[in-house]
């Protein structure tokens, strides 16, 4: 399962789901804005528990589908720690230096980019892309925008619906038992997935046009519950956060 389907499947199945955006943007973005402004340590660090513990818990993640949700960012995020670990010396040829400045920054920097990443996944984890979108055209975000992103979110599973079905028949008809012969077919079905797609996309706006579309595609939107403790337990949350953050800072 890829990454973006993981992700998906866990916030259309979420406990959390019937949530309102806006309680579950405060506690995210809070979280998400306390990751980049508080020390790695200890604030960083308890960012990370603390999301950890939302997704393992009531947002209901699980901690196989976790995984599959997290490698990406993971692996991204390696890089970037190994390029700041790592000093590049040019004097007398090429050098490869480990110092622990450089270690102590990159062990930061994989803090705070973990607890920024967990920080968004838990608003990612929770809520499907078509509530975010109505969250955002009730915030007035100009309707073309929104209406493109979603069509534009759409149109990639059946995308990815085609590639899994051109990948499928190429490989029972012995399309890539070699090297050869999986670069030929590679081409053939990145060809063949160019000409389905853009089918589809010629079909739908004939589809939409015929339909009277203009700016924006009106649907019905299932009512979302909204709750007065679960947002003061947000605020009061980060709070605590930021002042055993803060704490930490004088004592220390």
């Amino acid at each position: 399962m890829s990454h973006g389907l993981a992700l998906d499947r866990a916030a259309w199945s979420s406990p959390w789901r019937t949530r309102s955006v806006r309680d579950k943007g405060v506690l995210s973005l809070g979280l998400l804005v306390a990751a980049v402004s508080l020390p790695p340590l200890p604030g960083d660090a308890a960012i990370v528990v603390v999301c950890l513990a939302l997704l393992l818990g009531p947002i209901d993640v699980g901690a196989a589908r976790l995984g599959r949700i997290l490698w990406l960012p993971l692996v991204s995020i390696a890089i970037g720690v190994a390029t700041v670990a790592v000093s590049v010396s040019w004097d007398a040829g090429v050098r490869l230096a480990v110092t622990p400045e450089g270690t102590a920054m990159a062990g930061h920097l994989a803090v705070r980019a973990l607890a920024a990443v967990l920080a968004m996944f838990t608003l990612a984890c929770s809520t499907p892309m078509v509530d975010l979108f109505s969250a955002c055209r009730r915030a007035r975000v100009p309707a073309p925008l929104v209406e493109i992103a979603a069509l534009v979110y759409r149109f990639t599973f059946g995308l990815l619906e085609s590639a899994y079905a051109v990948r499928d028949a190429q490989g029972a008809r012995l399309g890539m038992v070699n090297r050869r012969t999986t670069m030929r077919s590679a081409g053939m079905g990145a060809s063949a997935l160019f000409l389905r797609a853009w089918d589809r996309a010629r079909r739908l706006e004939e589809g939409l046009t015929g339909r009277g579309y203009t700016d924006t595609l009106v649907t019905l939107e299932r009512p979302r519950r909204r709750s007065g403790a679960f947002l003061a337990l947000s605020v009061a949350g980060l709070a605590t956060l930021v002042a055993v953050s803060v704490a930490w800072e004088v004592v220390r």
